[in-house]
């Protein structure tokens, strides 16, 4: 069977999500984002671009824990960078407006229609 290849943010997007269907692993993503935030704050206060470091770590180390050791996956990150980027803020805007589980449904739906 051929793999799946996402061409849009729009086809990745629910492929993404049930990625990262594990509560868990969502929120392990959350916490890497948040503090991937308060470095890139510390970067822009101290002009100190070594505090991007951290950003990026931090970000990464938690949803590579989330998805080696609780949803048992692989980051879509290795295949898909700039689109799991973009999908990772998109999930974190999800989760702070209450959204994720109303996106959870419909690529759940999706991928029950194909």
């Amino acid at each position: 069977m051929a793999e799946q290849k996402y061409e849009t943010f729009g086809e990745f997007w629910p492929f993404y999500l049930l990625e990262h269907s594990d509560p868990k692993n969502r929120f392990l993503h959350f916490v890497g984002s948040l503090i991937a935030l308060l470095f890139l704050a510390a970067t822009i206060y101290y002009s100190n671009l070594y505090y991007l470091i951290g950003a990026f770590v931090s970000g990464y180390a938690f949803a590579w824990i989330g998805h080696f050791f609780v949803e048992h996956n692989r980051p879509a990150t290795f295949k898909y960078p700039l689109k799991s980027f973009f999908a990772d803020w998109v999930m974190f805007v999800c989760i702070i407006t209450g959204q994720i589980g109303k996106q959870l449904e419909k690529a759940k739906s999706r991928l029950a229609s194909e």
